[in-house]
């Protein structure tokens, strides 16, 4: 039967702790393998978050705290990354000509 629980902002901060640091760990590890010029391009630019989890509160906050690095939120960020891809094919001629 259907039934009602009530859980708190610390049970979900507890519930998804985990996989908020191995996203941080892997920026971090892209950003030391990053070549110096494209590194360099990220940490003037920012990081920009897309998906859902760009939603969760303070998510760029924790994230920018850990890197050193200016986060920010893609504007409609649910979709933008599937709207970017139908784009991206509109040109895929183009793309596969540059490989």
């Amino acid at each position: 039967l259907p039934t009602t629980v009530e859980i708190s902002g610390v049970d979900v901060n507890k519930a998804i702790n985990e996989s908020v640091m191995a996203i941080i760990a892997t920026i971090k590890e892209t950003l030391e393998e990053t070549s110096p010029e494209i590194a360099a391009d990220v940490i003037d630019h920012g990081i920009v978050l897309t998906g859902g989890g760009a939603l969760l509160r303070n998510i760029t906050d924790v994230i920018a705290d850990a890197t050193q690095v200016p986060v920010s939120i893609a504007s409609d960020p649910l979709d933008c990354v599937a709207i970017g891809t139908g784009e991206s094919l509109k040109s895929i001629n183009v793309m596969k000509k540059k490989q």
